[in-house]
């Protein structure tokens, strides 16, 4: 072990138990070695595997024990033999070396992204699809990531971008936030969610037309604004002014409102792969326009789980634009 990279450890001279600290610091190649001592009982065998002198082993265990004021060894003709304190000294030295190892270790695997944590923003209506199967693949490759998530309104997981309690947030569209960047990643198609008692629910798709005269429900948060929006961009104009109903409720209750007839709404195609008692969902036929997720994260986030995902993300975007 190179001195350069080695550790120095603060220790207590024996006998200064109500004395401030002396500020003694023993390097920690020698705590190792004289692990490697005490493992073998023999200076000879310890400095074979550790691949030095033998005076040199000696030497420095000889300054070790000048610096605590204990004797660690008893030197005997054909080897050593620990001393109670030496034995007591080097069974913590061993667990302290354990810990120190271990922290190398972690800190190295977090500093390359293999380990750690990342905090995802999303709202449930998109956690299927493209999004589910980029988090599958990111916990297949890195399964020491702690992988956070948190549900939520596009404005409140931006929010928490901006603020460092998130890493990214996966939202509807592409947002324009001065200090964030954001980057599109997957279309999907538009689909309605009707009761399943309704005239079109047989169909295999909707048009327009037919929903000229329906009730629309919107959610004030996550895509609500953007659902409202854009049946008002279809639909007034052209027929009637639709009817549409905004609530502060998330998706689930909106569901359960399209099952017991309060009306319907519209969800993207991966939502509509999710099952929900009384509902059903069927592609918009005449709809020109896919609804377009993007990955949204501050630039001064250079977390390497981040990096990673973010990565994988591209990769997979770039790979399902090419029908791969």
């Amino acid at each position: 072990m190179r001195r350069r990279v080695s550790s120095l450890v603060k220790v207590r001279p024996a006998g200064a138990a109500t004395q401030p600290a002396l500020g003694l610091r023993v390097p920690l190649v020698a705590l190792v070695q004289a692990l490697a001592v005490a493992e073998h009982l023999n200076f000879r065998h310890a400095a074979d595997a550790l691949g030095i002198s033998q005076s040199s082993v000696s030497t420095r265990i000889k300054q070790l024990e000048q610096d605590l004021g204990v004797q660690l060894f008893e030197r005997r003709h054909r080897g050593v033999r620990l001393t109670e304190a030496g034995q007591h000294f080097l069974e913590h030295v061993a667990t302290g070396i354990e810990h120190l190892d271990h922290a190398v270790r972690t800190a190295g695997a977090i500093a390359r992204g293999e380990r750690g944590r990342l905090r995802v923003g999303l709202y449930s209506s998109i956690f299927a699809g493209f999004l589910a199967e980029l988090l599958g693949q990111f916990r297949g490759q890195y399964p020491t990531v702690d992988l956070q998530i948190m549900e939520g309104r596009a404005r409140d997981t931006i929010r928490a971008v901006r603020e460092a309690r998130l890493d990214v947030a996966f939202v509807v569209g592409v947002p324009k936030v001065s200090d964030c960047h954001s980057k599109p990643l997957w279309t999907e198609a538009l689909f309605v969610a009707l009761p399943e008692r309704h005239a079109l629910a047989e169909a295999e798709g909707v048009t327009w037309p037919a929903l000229s005269g329906a009730s629309f429900l919107a959610r004030t948060g996550g895509p609500g604004p953007q659902v409202h929006d854009h049946i008002v961009l279809r639909l007034a104009g052209h027929w009637c002014q639709p009817r549409i109903q905004r609530f502060d409720v998330e998706r689930d209750t909106l569901m359960s409102m399209v099952a017991q007839g309060y009306g319907i709404t519209l969800t993207s195609e991966a939502a509509a792969q999710v099952p929900f008692p009384g509902v059903v969902f069927r592609p918009v036929l005449d709809e020109t326009e896919l609804i377009t997720f993007s990955a949204l994260w501050s630039p001064h986030n250079r977390c390497q789980t981040l990096l990673h995902l973010l990565a994988l993300a591209e990769q997979k975007s770039e790979g399902r634009s090419l029908g791969i």
